[in-house]
């Protein structure tokens, strides 16, 4: 949800200057404001019974149940609702699949969302080669994913393995060198590094106010402002989103606020009984405990 109406363009979504209804109702002005991480939304919940990382998954329409919708759309039709056909209009989807815990339902069937899809999940295996990315990030045997969160030292970002039955029932966002076209320069090709980022992890702490103006110059003018966008989280359990491509502003920038800040690398693998694979995130990040780092996108493993 946006915070202002949009105005469509030709390819292009803009926020003007009014707050919408819903985000008033939301009681975005009291929100906590939080950066918007750039890269793919994940999920922690049980699979096998064991707590498990999830790749995000929408089930889309076919091409002939989205040509149905796109005439509905272009119709006019304002007065009747468009009805789906669940099983002839949708592509298929793995058995595991599970739509997202917001989906509305109808005789038991998970409904399209305003665009037509229905947002959902997918259990990411060991050694998956669809999600090989999502699998570098989480170790099953030992229960632990790779986390980057703040350090509780100010100022400090940390990197440490989080136990995944501590992000249970959370999203996450997937970041690193194969993701987006990695916005803050992680890794290497020789040397992909990939993190999760709890939703809502990075508070602003001196965000805009909730006025276009003032929101375009914190984005232009701030070191805290280059981010991708601001989410608002709302007390009522609300989602309040606003991109810099809304205002109009680039991205992916040069220099981002996130990878720019320093980080410690917090993991001590005696904890663990298992043996991490040597070519493992895992096994690297563990032959860096307690080394610092300038800045997030200095971090680099040796050859």
């Amino acid at each position: 949800m946006l915070p202002f109406p949009p105005v469509s363009l030709p390819f292009k979504v803009l926020a003007t200057d009014t707050i919408t209804g819903k985000a008033l109702e939301a009681d975005v002005h009291n929100a906590v404001p939080t950066e918007k991480v750039d890269g793919t939304c994940c999920y922690v919940t049980t699979y096998k019974g064991q707590p498990y990382l999830w790749a995000r998954l929408d089930r889309k329409p076919t091409k002939q149940g989205e040509k149905r919708f796109k005439r509905f759309l272009y119709s006019l039709e304002d007065c009747k609702e468009f009805v789906w056909n669940i099983e002839e209009d949708f592509k298929p989807v793995p058995d595991t699949w599970i739509p997202a815990k917001d989906i509305e339902f109808s005789n038991g069937n998970p409904l399209p969302d305003e665009n037509g899809h229905m947002p959902g999940w997918v259990p990411v295996e060991k050694h998956s080669k669809q999600y090989c990315w999502h699998s570098s990030v989480v170790n099953y045997e030992a229960g632990i994913a790779l986390v980057l969160k703040h350090h509780a030292d100010p100022g400090l970002l940390e990197i440490s393995p989080v136990p995944l039955s501590e992000i249970l029932e959370q999203t996450l966002e997937l970041i690193g060198t194969n993701i987006n076209a990695n916005p803050y320069g992680l890794g290497s090709k020789k040397h992909p590094v990939h993190l999760l980022v709890p939703h809502g992890a990075f508070e602003i702490k001196n965000p805009p106010a909730l006025k276009q103006n003032d929101i375009l110059s914190w984005f232009e003018s701030c070191t805290e402002g280059k981010v991708e966008g601001i989410v608002w989280h709302c007390h009522d359990g609300c989602l309040i989103k606003l991109h810099r491509h809304h205002l109009g502003l680039p991205w992916p920038l040069a220099e981002t606020y996130l990878n720019s800040q320093p980080v410690v690398i917090s993991f001590n693998r005696t904890k663990y009984d298992c043996d991490f694979e040597p070519k493992s995130l895992f096994h690297h990040f563990s032959e860096l405990d307690g080394q610092r780092f300038d800045r997030l996108k200095d971090i680099k493993f040796d050859a």
